[in-house]
């Protein structure tokens, strides 16, 4: 708390912190900071999540072994490594669990990565009449860029020119082998239908 700004009456005080869904700690430490806390969690495909978090990776470390090596415990069996990190933290049914046992469902939302990009005023009004605020943000304030693959702001705040999101992200994605990518489709589709169920909300990902 001792980070965070001071927060006037009828101000919102955000902070962003991607590892916390998937730290075990991490909810009962911010319910015994403030038990009325909202949490929002933006959330995509997890096959498509696990590629991009490889990607990123391999960005940084060129000499890493190849998606498919890394995605197999024992490749001929089948068998899904669920330690590796890029699809543990996809299986999102098992960290919301651990979050439903400090937090009401009520005060949790749960935003699609993918309509972030094909609608994000329409993603950005759930998210503001979740937070109690006047729906502000609208198409207007959107211009889709082509070379990004993402929708950007037109004007940042306090500034003349449009904010699009930095380098890391929109990358390519290297080819991987569709048979990897069904096995791990088949992998997930269990976890999904159980997130589908406890959010009350079909995020399309297994269509």
């Amino acid at each position: 708390m001792d980070l965070m700004p001071r927060t006037l009456d009828g101000q919102i005080t955000m902070e962003k912190t991607p590892s916390y869904f998937v730290t075990r700690e991490a909810p009962a430490r911010i319910s015994a900071m403030s038990k009325d806390t909202k949490l929002i969690v933006v959330v995509r495909d997890p096959v498509t999540r696990a590629i991009s978090d490889y990607t990123q990776t391999l960005s940084k470390r060129p000499d890493i072994p190849t998606f498919e090596s890394l995605t197999f415990k024992n490749r001929t069996a089948g068998l899904i490594d669920t330690s590796w990190s890029a699809i543990q933290i996809g299986i999102y049914a098992k960290h919301l669990e651990h979050w439903l046992r400090h937090f009401p469902i009520g005060q949790m939302l749960f935003v699609s990565g993918e309509r972030l990009i094909s609608d994000p005023a329409g993603e950005l009004g759930r998210v503001q009449d979740f937070l109690g605020l006047k729906r502000i943000i609208t198409d207007k304030h959107f211009y889709f860029n082509k070379t990004k693959g993402f929708p950007c702001l037109k004007k940042a705040e306090g500034s003349s020119k449009p904010h699009c999101l930095g380098k890391t992200k929109g990358r390519t994605h290297p080819e991987i082998d569709r048979e990897v990518v069904q096995r791990l489709r088949d992998f997930y589709r269990p976890f999904n239908l159980k997130f589908y169920q406890m959010t009350g909300h079909d995020f399309g990902w297994d269509g």
